[in-house]
């Protein structure tokens, strides 16, 4: 329940920034989309972790750039669904960490 309540107050936190074209975040994904991609991936305590960290580095003494979240272990929760739509992608980072990466484009999944 409060994932599904912070899901939702990024969205609203989004939706609501791009009606003033505030795109000034130096990473990509932007801090609201990585903190949208911790919640939805990783335990509560580390999103907020990791969300945090994030929004600290957002600014002039650190040089930006790509900055992927990194998740321990890869999840399929539908696997009944054999058609349902890829969301992320999980690329190797090593130990059994991976990199999440957004999926743009349509495709299958477990």
């Amino acid at each position: 329940m409060i994932r599904k309540f912070l899901l939702a107050f990024l969205t609203l936190y989004q939706k609501f920034f791009s009606l003033f074209g505030h795109g000034s975040c130096r990473y990509y994904p932007s801090c609201s989309e990585y903190a949208r991609w911790q919640f939805e991936k990783n335990s509560l305590i580390k999103a907020f972790y990791f969300s945090f960290i994030r929004i600290l580095r957002c600014n002039q003494l650190f040089e930006g750039g790509i900055d992927y979240p990194v998740v321990n272990k890869l999840s399929c929760k539908n696997k009944k669904d054999k058609l349902s739509m890829i969301k992320y992608w999980y690329v190797p980072k090593g130990n059994g960490r991976y990199y999440l990466i957004k999926n743009f484009s349509k495709g299958l999944s477990c």
